[in-house]
């Protein structure tokens, strides 16, 4: 995983080295061995948790690590088993609990969102079922946690990805849904329709064609939010939103998490 910095949000600079490279010694070495990718960053309790998508011959495990100033960092725990993606912490604790959305995979149902609770970052439970992929739908194959969670005044927004089938491969877009304030689990409206799509060339064609992949959306305090995704599985790119229209959007045409 690389490192770009940016005082505008638009213009980066990219490190020459990168900032995490799969570990060497201990447990993570065995689990990191073919890879990590898909970093979701919050801020919580003074620091910066980091979780990200670790590959090995055992499948995927997601890893949490933490950081203060984005030079060194802490490997914590590996958080989940086997197979699990999209690992997105909400950046506040519930009934003093952290709370995490994640998307383990199975072949008895469709991709889908589950919430989980955890006392110290370690050890989660408390797991349930939120969110499910809608049959005929953009998002039918699957969907799964984007950016961390955005808390508005109306509930916590929610970016996550879809993706339909077609003869011609998957194809990636992003949707929003809003989560109840006091209670994450509860989902209060699934917007109906997507937010962005491909459609520019760089998300049409290039290394896994047809893909919008959001892993990070920035909130301003003047109400709109700079939304980041892969195009393509190649290059990043960003867009601006109001925070205000995609909770309108989730509620004016909304359909059922759970189908």
């Amino acid at each position: 995983m690389g490192k770009a910095i940016s005082n505008d949000g638009y213009n980066f600079k990219v490190d020459a080295r990168p900032f995490m490279v799969p570990a060497t010694e201990g447990i993570f070495k065995e689990y990191e061995a073919y890879g990590i990718e898909d970093p979701r960053i919050v801020f919580l309790d003074g620091e910066y948790l980091i979780t990200y998508s670790a590959y090995s011959k055992h499948g995927v495990r997601i890893g949490l690590a933490k950081t203060k100033d984005f030079e060194s960092i802490e490997r914590f725990s590996l958080i989940t088993e086997a197979d699990y993606r999209n690992v997105v912490i909400f950046p506040e604790k519930f009934n003093g609990l952290y709370a995490r959305l994640d998307r383990p995979h199975s072949e008895i149902s469709p991709w889908s969102i589950w919430i989980s609770y955890s006392p110290d970052l370690k050890y989660w439970g408390e797991s349930k079922l939120i969110m499910k992929p809608l049959q005929y739908h953009w998002d039918e194959m699957k969907i799964g946690p984007g950016a961390p969670p955005i808390k508005t005044s109306r509930g916590w927004l929610n970016i996550y990805h879809g993706v339909f089938p077609t003869m011609d491969g998957s194809v990636y877009r992003l949707g929003t849904a809003l989560h109840d304030l006091a209670d994450p689990s509860k989902i209060i409206a699934v917007g109906d329709e997507w937010i962005l799509q491909p459609e520019e060339m760089y998300e049409i064609t290039g290394y896994v064609h047809n893909v919008v992949f959001c892993c990070g959306a920035v909130p301003e305090n003047d109400g709109s939010v700079k939304i980041y995704w892969g195009g393509a599985d190649k290059v990043m790119c960003v867009g601006t939103a109001i925070i205000d229209d995609l909770v309108d959007h989730c509620l004016a045409n909304y359909r059922s998490a759970l189908g």
